[in-house]
């Protein structure tokens, strides 16, 4: 399998994982404040970006694993400072509550963490099932939707940030992967990073945005993170929703630089 990861950069490894429908694209605007001092790795998941978009793979928790450890044993590296974002939260906190020993430090923007869904996941899951809806959903007009909808101020969807996020998708068969790997996270493998979340003890940043209509419930989210992970430093950034990272990219960069 080819794994695409965008790379800057020299000295300790900082990986980014992106969430749906998105992809390493989404961390450009973050990616130089880390660079400075720091070898960033921002990595294409598998059904996602300019990576491979196998329709035989089951984008399981245990799939997802395996991709992290390949890649990373491709790239050399052995440990890192790590951020996720949506559905890259799921992905990359599975991996590194077995790996704690590898993580230096944690930063969480706007992601699922716990095995208690929301209401709005919930009914983006039904949708993505329904033949009508789950086509719109991965076809153009339905990813700039999605876009503009996770931003705090939809005017803040530029050409660039939409072409990023539909560029990927432009096949059947690659929209085909995208639903699939929006099924493919079993509850369990929530309850295994809800266990076993608590028991780091690196730095951790928060870094949210308080408008989100994708996950509504993040302020929620954060607040019990910061209960299970006291060290953590959190930053409510009030103006921006969802795809955070498009609205105030280079802050958040310095934020999580901070610590990593």
């Amino acid at each position: 399998m080819r794994i695409h990861v965008r790379e800057e950069g020299n000295g300790p490894a900082v990986l980014l994982i992106h969430g749906w429908p998105t992809s390493s694209h989404l961390w450009r605007q973050c990616i130089p404040p880390l660079a400075r001092q720091r070898r960033v790795l921002a990595i294409d998941l598998p059904g996602f970006g300019r990576s491979d978009k196998p329709l035989d793979a089951s984008y399981s928790f245990r799939f997802f694993d395996r991709v992290l450890d390949g890649t990373l044993d491709a790239l050399g590296v052995d440990s890192v400072a790590l951020a996720v974002h949506d559905l890259g939260g799921p992905v990359g906190l599975h991996w590194a509550v077995q790996h704690f020993e590898r993580v230096r430090a944690l930063g969480l923007l706007n992601t699922l963490v716990y095995p208690e869904p929301s209401w709005a996941v919930i009914a983006f899951v039904a949708a993505s099932y329904l033949p009508g809806l789950r086509s719109y959903l991965t076809s153009p007009l339905g990813l700039e939707h999605a876009l503009k909808l996770g931003l705090g101020d939809a005017k803040r969807a530029t050409p660039e940030a939409i072409a990023g996020v539909q560029a990927p998708f432009d096949t059947r068969a690659s929209r085909k992967a995208l639903l699939k790997a929006a099924h493919g996270l079993h509850p369990g493998g929530m309850q295994t990073i809800a266990r076993r979340l608590s028991e780091y003890r690196g730095p951790v940043r928060i870094v949210y945005g308080a408008r989100d209509r994708i996950l509504p419930d993040v302020a929620k989210t954060m607040q019990r993170v910061a209960r299970d992970l006291p060290q953590a430093e959190v930053t409510c950034l009030h103006d921006c929703g969802h795809f955070l990272q498009e609205e105030r990219g280079e802050a958040i960069g310095e934020l999580l630089a901070e610590i990593f």
